[in-house]
């Protein structure tokens, strides 16, 4: 008991260095902030509508909701862990926050408006938390996760297609139809079903299962030096079926291309040069 007090002296010491740490950073963050104020001249909250605050050092910014009309954030290559700073700027349409810390983005669900949103090189882990933040964002169309944690995971560029279906560029690369179609097979198994039954006129078993869901392995790796012929999708399933599935909606299309031989000159016709120089014709049928 008598270690009592000298345990409780330094609990208090390191609670108290801690707390001086945070309201330097937060004093770090204040003024720089007051700054770029100055520097472009802003005497009222409500004329600004971007904040330069990028390559600062910063661990810490202070609650930026007092500025109602900002709309374009720079804050990227700081050394920020986190975005609760963020909370009722309902109008930002731009976020940069590449080149951080940053484990969780806790609070971005709070921002409607936002077009951009700029990821990469952080410390992003868990793939789920990071999808059900950004779900309610409507207006997001550019998004970048490169150089994260949670990008190792099988199918992580599929999976986030799947559950922001109004991103447009994700990673700096377009979302192509082929991604949105190989989505819905592999995330959407019913939808997939009803494709598959309408492409062959109903001539396969397209019932569907609720007790029964598609599943598959979800980190299954497979070694580099193996392939599947010219296929690059490496998904390993648990049901053999499955795959056949996955296979044939990828195979089941066949093109038969001919040649139309009448608009092909004869050699008097191009000795005679009747039939000017038009290419001949290719008539290309595609069948499912």
């Amino acid at each position: 008991m008598a270690w009592a007090p000298d345990h409780l002296a330094r609990a208090f010491r390191h609670s108290t260095r801690i707390v001086s740490v945070l309201e330097t950073a937060l004093e770090i963050s204040l003024r720089a902030v007051e700054d770029q104020l100055k520097i472009c001249g802003h005497k009222r909250d409500a004329d600004v509508f971007e904040l330069f605050l990028s390559q600062k050092e910063l661990t810490e910014v202070i609650d930026l909701s007092r500025f109602k009309k900002l709309k374009y954030l720079w804050l990227h290559h700081n050394k920020l862990h986190g975005v609760t700073f963020l909370t009722r700027n309902y109008c930002l349409t731009e976020l940069y926050l590449n080149n951080n810390a940053i484990f969780e983005i806790e609070g971005l669900h709070s921002l409607p408006s936002l077009h951009i949103l700029l990821l990469h090189h952080n410390e992003l882990t868990d793939i789920d938390a990071t999808v059900k933040e950004l779900k309610g964002m409507l207006n997001l169309k550019s998004l970048s996760l490169y150089q994260n944690p949670l990008c190792q995971y099988n199918l992580y560029r599929l999976y986030i297609i799947y559950h922001l279906p109004g991103v447009e560029l994700l990673d700096r690369n377009q979302v192509t139809e082929k991604e949105r179609r190989s989505m819905i097979t592999i995330f959407n198994h019913k939808k997939a079903h009803i494709v598959q039954s309408i492409a062959f006129r109903g001539k396969v078993d397209a019932s569907w299962n609720p007790r029964s869901p598609f599943k598959q392995k979800p980190a299954q790796r497979i070694p580099p030096d193996f392939s599947f012929a010219n296929n690059v999708d490496k998904t390993v399933f648990d049901d053999p079926e499955d795959a056949v599935f996955v296979r044939s909606m990828k195979r089941s299309a066949m093109a038969i291309t001919s040649l139309n031989w009448d608009t092909v000159p004869t050699r008097e016709e191009k000795y005679l040069d009747e039939k000017g120089t038009e290419s001949a014709q290719m008539l290309t049928i595609t069948l499912r």
